[in-house]
């Protein structure tokens, strides 16, 4: 083993061992997303409209402390809480499934008051005909209403500490017992002492909690609040009034909220289609290839590691869209060796020896394998860059996939060839070849294939703009998904009739018979509401939530501008790329003409279809984006070499010459990519269902696009021109 090779294989080692450390353990190295482990996630608006100017300067900072106090307090294992913008709150909360226990905690003002109640009866009955005296306020309690002053006689500011204490009777119930600073105590043995035999109500965030009557003075300094509470309850009033009272309302702009039983299958379907379509790549490879298949397929499960190493260094979390990008990057990792592959066979075929075959082909395939991975990495970035949550998951998994496979498909496998050979154990590299030469005028075939998109796409297009607001998801519009899990499958007619008696028996709902999942989609946030009605009205068909979705419209409207702001700058990205890699306006016009046909194609076919455009649905589309250019570039890059050594052909005999010496590797490198999205399709499970029947769409029609669009553009651009 020469000195030069053997640096080679020892780096590789150094990063496979490398690898290996960094992920070991593996349930400890890798977090989980709330999509795979359950749990809340939460954009929230701090409302400072009420405040001063002073007091709104730093309401946002002040609310996102009380809330990690509560949140600290409340025992949620590794939540994560940070500000996001001027007046908004990100927090995640892993594990949490109780959504209105915890939105509860959250959300809650907590502004306590004590107000002294009046018990002057002719000043009761003015106010309730709808008079009432200056100075005080109506405020129903129970089954009463009481007469309140207006100004508080102490606040929450006084108080120091609240706790969860029990009283002694025998009913044991528990209450939450405050305790006052020195000032506050003595304001409140005031009080007391003052108003003996008045009633002293206790309100929090405007609600009567209890109206005690005044039995003597309290010189103690301390208070209680009654209310026959759970323990849960008592003990969550408890920790909110410790934290200390929001500086101003806060209202729920984004939620994720996802069950465990979701979670559970998440990760089943994730793994399974993983396992499946790997499986299904390695025999592919391996059947076709024969040894360089092995060696490719080695460097699959190679880069595959490097992934997971990746996301261990980053502290990276590993969301159900991650696990869709690794399964694509397998399938885009053996697209590079396909490339190479298919150069060495054309090498061998003009007689060359093995080491140069080898040599050559690698070297030719070199720049289209890193033109196609820098123009996917554009539209991963921007991925990362504007996406959020699950989202930016999938983009930093795609990111850290083309990274590892540039290197396990350009360097490991290279390594392998050359001991290989050097240990004269490979003379020869046999591979089957299902499509030989051709000579298809694909060029000549153009009109007919301009008019077939036109069609496709004006009716795609034109069913998608009919569609309005419902070709959108909650994401982009604004709105409220409930999705339900029954033990036994109920009709649309029952659960209509049940949701008939809370006003909302137009709700949209989606049914899925085999899973006995139903899908509720309002405009307001009624989870509550639904939720308790369904176990009222269906007792012995127990019922689970699997996940709650809700984007206020204001955030529906800004994150459907960064989608499209986003996939514009992918497409211009690109553009500048291509452009400035083959010097010419010509390709780069053409190559994004075709990019622009997949994305109104697969729009086209989800309207049709009648499947919604989200968050996951735009990550795909931007795949699509980056994946489609790929053949395109491959495609290109025959013609850019064949432009420098046929210089008496003209541009369409170049072009057709191009596109048939090619399109072995174009329908080779999207039948690998495919068969991993097709085992997303089939067994990824339904949440991400959207994601991966986009991607079966937009990566068949780039490789029609490839050919016959892109292609023959770039002559219809030149002008028949050289």
């Amino acid at each position: 083993m020469g000195r030069q090779l053997k640096w080679k294989v020892l780096l590789i080692l150094a990063i496979l061992f490398g690898s290996l450390w960094s992920i070991y353990p593996l349930s400890q190295k890798i977090n989980l997303g709330l999509d795979l482990q359950g749990g809340m996630h939460l954009i929230l608006k701090v409302d400072t409209t009420g405040l001063n100017k002073k007091q709104a300067e730093d309401a946002a900072e002040r609310a996102l402390e009380i809330i990690r106090n509560r949140i600290d307090q409340f025992g949620v294992k590794e939540p994560v809480i940070h500000q996001q913008g001027k007046d908004e709150i990100v927090v995640q909360l892993p594990g949490i499934t109780d959504r209105e226990r915890a939105l509860d905690l959250i959300g809650k003002t907590a502004h306590l008051e004590f107000k002294l109640v009046s018990d002057d009866l002719g000043l009761l009955e003015k106010a309730k005909s709808g008079e009432a005296p200056e100075g005080y306020e109506l405020v129903p309690h129970e089954k009463e209403q009481l007469l309140l002053e207006r100004k508080a006689a102490l606040t929450g500011e006084a108080l120091v500490t609240a706790t969860v204490s029990f009283d002694q009777s025998q009913f044991n119930e528990p209450y939450v017992s405050l305790e006052f600073n020195a000032q506050g105590g003595r304001e409140f043995s005031r009080i007391t002492r003052d108003n003996v035999g008045r009633r002293l109500a206790i309100v929090l965030d405007g609600k009567v909690q209890s109206a005690p009557v005044i039995k003597e003075r309290i010189p103690s300094g301390h208070a209680q609040i009654t209310g026959r509470f759970s323990m849960e309850e008592a003990s969550d009033l408890a920790i909110v009034l410790r934290a200390g009272a929001l500086p101003a309302p806060i209202h729920i702009e984004e939620e994720r909220t996802i069950g465990p039983l979701l979670g559970k299958d998440s990760i089943q379907s994730g793994i399974k289609a993983s396992l499946l379509g790997g499986v299904l790549v390695v025999l592919f490879m391996c059947l076709y290839y024969l040894l360089a298949g092995i060696v490719a397929s080695l460097a699959v499960i190679f880069n595959f590691l490097l992934i997971l190493a990746g996301l261990a260094l980053l502290h990276a979390t590993l969301t159900l869209p991650g696990i869709a990008g690794m399964i694509l990057t397998v399938g885009m990792a053996v697209d590079a060796n396909v490339l190479i592959y298919e150069r060495i066979r054309e090498e061998l075929r003009g007689g060359r020896p093995i080491r140069n075959a080898i040599t050559t082909g690698y070297h030719k395939a070199f720049t289209a394998i890193f033109d196609s991975n820098v123009t996917t990495l554009i539209a991963a970035i921007l991925l990362f860059w504007f996406g959020s949550g699950p989202i930016r998951g999938f983009g930093v998994t795609l990111t850290l996939g083309l990274i590892a496979s540039m290197f396990t498909a350009i360097y490991v496998t290279r390594v392998f060839f050359d001991l290989l050979v050097e240990s004269k154990l490979l003379k020869n590299i046999r591979m089957f070849q299902l499509i030989g030469p051709t000579k298809i005028d694909f060029i000549g075939k153009r009109r007919i294939c301009y008019l077939l998109s036109l069609v496709v796409i004006l009716g795609g297009m034109i069913y998608f703009l009919l569609q309005g607001d419902k070709a959108y998801g909650i994401d982009f519009t604004g709105g409220q998904i409930q999705e339900y899990r029954f033990k036994e499958s109920l009709s649309a007619e029952q659960v209509r009739s049940s949701l008939s008696d809370i006003g909302l028996a137009d709700v949209s709902l989606q049914q899925f018979q085999e899973t006995h999942a139903l899908l509720i989609r309002t405009s307001g946030d009624t989870a509550k509401e639904v939720s308790s009605e369904l176990k009222k009205d269906f007792p012995n068909n127990p019922v689970e939530i699997l996940r709650v979705e809700k984007v206020g419209p204001s955030v529906g409207k800004r994150l459907r501008f960064q989608a499209t702001l986003a996939l514009f700058y992918a497409l211009g990205g690109i553009l500048i790329y291509v452009w400035f890699r083959f010097k010419n306006a010509a390709f780069a016009v053409a190559g994004i003409i075709a990019l622009f046909h997949d994305v109104f194609v697969t729009l086209g076919m989800l309207a049709v279809t009648h499947r919604e455009v989200d968050l996951t649905v735009l990550a795909a589309i931007l795949t699509i984006a980056g994946f489609s250019i790929n053949d395109t570039i491959v495609i290109y890059d025959r013609i850019r070499e064949k432009l420098r050594t046929m210089r008496k052909a003209t541009l369409v005999e170049v072009v057709n010459l191009s596109v048939n010496e090619t399109l072995s590797r174009t329908l080779l490198t999207s039948f690998t990519a495919l068969l991993s999205v097709l085992a997303l399709f089939l067994f990824g499970g339904k949440v991400i269902n959207d994601f991966s029947f986009s991607l079966l769409v937009g990566f068949i029609s780039g490789v029609y696009s490839t050919v016959y669009i892109a292609s023959p553009l770039v002559i219809a651009w030149s002008g028949r021109r050289r």
